[in-house]
């Protein structure tokens, strides 16, 4: 995406993401085929101010709008939820960021992950609670892929830091 970073495309940008595309034969060997039917598996990240069930039915929507004459579209929602960030100015960050300069000896930077934890939003909803992610693992790990790893050093170092961020939110 033009006028955006690699850390901001990966992180803070909302998504659409192709995960699988299936059709027609897709047994062993070749056979020429129109297929009757294809599917399609998609996901999307949404961003803060972005709404679920709003862009679910706007590409549901659109879907719809670009098939060609004769075609059906069907869709189906099988999960989601609502996007959410962690402030970097609420107490769980603040005592989290001190606990890891504790444990580390530096001051960490602060990321912005893609990843979804759909009950974050409701947390926050719900309860009243800010939500604060601290992780240990580094870009080599790998994450979510075949060869994924987690080193036992970072593995340690995480659990070294859980007390700091007790002792340091206990006592905001």
């Amino acid at each position: 995406e033009k006028g955006y970073s690699t850390n901001e495309r990966t992180g803070i940008r909302p998504t659409l993401e192709l995960n699988g595309i299936w059709g027609g034969y897709t047994g062993e060997g070749a056979k020429t085929v129109l297929p009757s039917k294809a599917y399609a598996k998609i996901s999307a990240r949404l961003v803060p101010n972005q709404s679920s069930r709003k862009i679910t039915e706007k590409l549901i929507h659109y879907f719809q709008s670009i098939a060609p004459a004769g075609v059906t579209v069907k869709a189906s929602e099988h999960h989601g939820g609502e996007p959410y960030m962690t402030p970097i100015d609420s107490k769980g960050y603040k005592a989290a960021a001190a606990a890891i300069k504790d444990t580390f000896g530096k001051d960490p930077i602060p990321v912005r992950g893609g990843g979804s934890i759909p009950i974050c939003s409701l947390f926050e909803q719900e309860l009243g609670i800010k939500i604060v992610f601290m992780g240990f693992g580094l870009d080599s790990d790998n994450l979510h892929s075949p060869n994924e790893k987690f080193d036992l050093f970072n593995f340690y170092k995480g659990i070294e830091t859980i007390p700091y961020f007790h002792q340091h939110f206990a006592a905001m």
